[in-house]
């Protein structure tokens, strides 16, 4: 029976979510379309079955394909990053990050990460993640300019010596120095871990520099710029095993029995589809489009007065600053262009004035975009819409009285519905979306 007949209230939800994803631009930098085989693979009857432990080890029996498909997924990952050992169970991102500090750390150790507010991850040791609270976290930042203070990383790093050191984020627009980070991660013989789950698709693509010849351990999530199912991976370099011969070892059963219990082997399925696509020549140009189309979108948001962190891009990713406006416009800036159909997140900024629940600054990036065929001139087209969005919120302020904020936030979604010139655009993008497909809602 199919889930239209069978469930009829879902099927309608789905549909809805359909027609969203193809008549609007999304321009979150962490989200992404897979392709039609992923979509698949995830749809399988591995969905059914129940594998603790790894191939060759498992605690149920009837796991003869399902080691098989795993070992596949591992090799892939081996040969596209150049590691001699893949972790390919991890849930998603988090709970690969939680099992390096269970391989790596004792509770109480001194960790250190990017600062959450200047662009780091929960994960990376910030306060109210399990991270900050059972390991020392002495944050790094960023300089005026946007760019990671490596000059700290160094005093805090030989301050503190810290057992970890993370290298990565969640709104970084520039390269990453991982040279500077395995310098520094040496001479205090502290563990050097590079989170690129943003950036695993440039690096693949030979678009971004890649941690492997620095790091001891590389984590990264599966979907994003990899273009795969949500899921996660965790990557031992032979720098990591040079340091300590058990760290696969470790990882492995950092993952399993330590933190889960049986993988889910229909993602592990849909993980080999989507490494193997990276393995074709097609994901090298895709990688580099990615880029492109990302600096041709902050030249034009530049272009029209926006502020960047950094002034530009070097990854997949850029970072308004709406501050010239005044504090706290990042939520007005993201109601009002999902309005339009253009979806973006509201993000903090490097010395955010206001808070993160109220942040002053936009996320967007271009993996989504550049996987549906848009390039240069598009990215133009868009950054002349959410200029155009931009001026017709400018009057737009967060209140300084907390208590007026939730009141005024409800007041002016109201006001962006009955928007006549923020409807007409609402058909502008809609038509402008329908011209480029999107894999696996046709």
């Amino acid at each position: 029976m199919q889930l239209r007949d069978q469930d009829s209230e879902v099927f309608r939800i789905l549909e809805a979510e359909r027609r969203r994803q193809r008549e609007g631009v999304e321009l979150i930098p962490s989200e992404n379309y897979v392709s039609e085989a992923v979509l698949e693979a995830m749809g399988t009857i591995f969905t059914n079955k129940y594998s603790e432990g790894y191939p060759g080890r498992r605690y149920y029996g009837g796991n003869e394909h399902v080691d098989e498909i795993e070992r596949l997924a591992q090799t892939r990952a081996k040969q596209l990053f150049s590691v001699p050992h893949a972790n390919v169970q991890p849930y998603s991102g988090s709970p690969a990050n939680l099992a390096v500090y269970l391989a790596t750390c004792q509770p109480g150790d001194i960790i250190m990460g990017q600062n959450l507010p200047d662009g780091g991850h929960l994960t990376h040791g910030w306060k109210v993640s399990a991270t900050g609270t059972y390991y020392r976290s002495v944050p790094y930042h960023v300089k005026a300019d946007g760019y990671i203070d490596v000059d700290e990383v160094w005093r805090l790093a030989r301050e503190h010596r810290p057992r970890l050191i993370w290298c990565g984020a969640t709104a970084y627009v520039r390269e990453f120095p991982f040279e500077k980070f395995a310098e520094i991660a040496e001479e205090i013989s502290a563990f050097f871990v590079a989170d690129i789950a943003h950036i695993a698709g440039l690096v693949i693509a030979g678009a971004h520099k890649s941690p492997v010849p620095y790091a001891h351990v590389v984590t990264t999530t599966t979907h994003k710029t990899l273009r795969g199912p949500r899921g996660a991976m965790i990557l031992v370099t032979q720098r990591g095993l040079d340091k300590d011969d058990e760290l696969a070892e470790r990882i492995d059963r950092a993952i399993f029995p330590g933190l889960q219990g049986g993988p889910h082997d229909h993602t592990t399925a849909a993980i080999a589809v989507a490494l193997g696509e990276a393995m074709q020549p097609a994901f090298k140009e895709y990688g580099h489009r990615v880029v492109a189309n990302s600096k041709a979108l902050a030249g034009g948001l530049m272009k029209r007065g926006f502020k960047l962190v950094t002034n530009g891009t070097d990854n997949h990713m850029m970072l308004m600053d709406l501050t010239p406006g005044g504090p706290g416009r990042g939520v007005f800036m993201q109601e009002a262009l999902d309005r339009v159909g253009i979806t973006v997140n509201k993000n903090t900024i490097p010395g955010e004035p206001s808070s993160p629940f109220y942040p002053s600054g936009v996320r967007l990036g271009t993996p989504a975009a550049t996987t549906r065929g848009m390039r240069e001139q598009e990215m133009e087209r868009i950054a002349s819409w959410i200029a155009l969005v931009a001026e017709e919120v400018e009057a737009s302020k967060l209140p300084d009285d907390s208590k007026a904020r939730s009141p005024a936030i409800k007041s002016f979604r109201q006001a962006i519905e009955q928007n006549r010139r923020l409807a007409s655009l609402r058909n502008e993008v809609r038509e402008f979306c329908l011209k480029f497909p999107v894999p696996g809602t046709t």
